[in-house]
């Protein structure tokens, strides 16, 4: 499915017409992908007769689109590059990208398939508030042409605030790249100890709030008690690149997708669909560690869970963290008896579970290097830690899980 297009026409004299369809993604963005599986999906269930092409960086193929002899195109307009080669094209044209607070801005006749950026912000919002966040902040993307949608998000959090009389401030920060790493992570660590505290702060992109982590670790500032995070997009990888899992909100994606197969599929079949505006809401909220707030707590213990929240899979002990907190083992535990009903060890070992479930469920990772990343020594460690906690071993958890999730 993944081919080059070439200006040659198939030979449709014998068999049924085989339609061509180009596909104008990134298909290294998390994003982009996602909305390819769900144009997949589509042509799989209604086995329409396509064939699908796709550049590894249509870019480059621009200048010519019109001189494919294809049959229809489904696009990336947040690009505006794509949206002015593709004006006036000869073939049945379906836009994806971002919504817009204006509905003047959309593409005029050009069939639209957006993300409810309104709604995504909300999503996000909302869940900060169940976390029990009262300040908030949006971390954006300098102005562009390339991300107006970041511009459209940020319009959405000040909307959200000043409907729900809530105090907050956008800071975009500098676009990254290898030359500006140092300055700015320096500058994304002022703009963070100058924030109340706490504050949630609404990421407008999953690798943005990446950043914050990694600033906030490197500032030593509590996640998510000093600053709760939550970012767009569900970037499963970057579960893998920080030691506190990132909360986000899933983009209806794969819905977009499948929703621009079934508008060019009526385009290419007669039906009429020009200026067809189509706004798919947020699939999910996925609460994870940045979010996960425990209100009303001492400093110590809220300075302690943070640390027990990044190395609780590197096997550190109860002496470690309160070392690292410069008190002795038993006032540390004085804390948390008092806060939390539970002793420090409790909490490392809950920490070690919630990442063995984790992989458990959402990884085909066999059980012994499922053990070594959760911190537990061994895999028979591991089955006496899951009999004794959940009442089975991990191979057994996992099976009834896949099992449930069949039905």
């Amino acid at each position: 499915m993944t081919k080059s297009p070439t200006p040659r026409r198939p030979d449709r004299t014998s068999g049924p017409a085989v339609l061509r369809v180009a596909l104008l993604f990134h298909a290294s963005k998390v994003y982009d992908r996602e909305i390819l599986i769900g144009i997949g999906d589509y042509v799989k269930q209604t086995r329409v007769a396509w064939d699908l092409f796709l550049e590894e960086d249509f870019r480059f193929r621009l200048d010519g689109i019109h001189e494919w002899e294809g049959d229809g195109i489904i696009a990336d307009y947040d690009d505006p590059a794509v949206a002015r080669a593709l004006a006036g094209a000869h073939v049945p044209v379906i836009a994806i990208g971002g919504s817009y607070e204006d509905p003047a801005c959309y593409p005029g006749q050009v069939p639209y398939v957006a993300t409810d950026n309104q709604l995504l912000v909300a999503r996000a919002l909302e869940h900060l508030v169940e976390a029990g966040v009262t300040r908030f902040a949006c971390y954006s993307l300098p102005e562009s042409p390339l991300n107006r949608w970041a511009q459209e998000r940020e319009r959405a959090f000040s909307a959200w605030l000043l409907r729900n009389g809530a105090s907050g401030e956008i800071h975009r920060g500098l676009a990254t790249s290898a030359p500006t790493w140092g300055s700015a992570t320096k500058k994304l660590i002022d703009w963070l100890d100058s924030l109340p505290k706490p504050t949630g702060i609404v990421a407008v992109t999953d690798a943005r709030a990446r950043q914050l982590l990694q600033a906030c670790i490197v500032a030593n500032i509590a996640v998510p008690d000093e600053v709760a995070i939550i970012g767009i997009d569900n970037d499963t990888l970057g579960q893998h690149l920080t030691r506190i899992e990132l909360s986000s909100v899933s983009q209806g994606t794969a819905e977009m997708g499948r929703r621009a197969a079934q508008l060019l599929h009526q385009a290419l079949s007669g039906s009429p669909v020009r200026g067809a505006r189509v706004v798919v809401p947020p699939a999910e909220v996925h609460s994870r560690a940045s979010t996960a707030r425990d209100v009303q707590h001492s400093p110590q213990v809220m300075r302690a869970l943070y640390y027990i929240r990044q190395y609780a899979c590197q096997g550190i002990k109860t002496e470690q963290v309160a070392e690292m907190m410069g008190m002795s083992r038993s006032s540390l535990e004085m804390y948390f008896r008092r806060d939390l009903k539970r002793s420090v060890h409790d909490l490392i070992l809950q920490c070690k579970l919630e990442h063995c479930f984790e992989l458990l469920a959402h990884t085909d990772t066999g059980i012994a290097e499922v053990a070594l990343a959760s911190g537990f020594r061994s895999v028979q460690y591991l089955n006496a830690v899951f009999r004794r906690e959940v009442g089975s071993t991990p191979a057994v958890w996992r099976e009834a899980r896949q099992a449930v999730e069949s039905r």
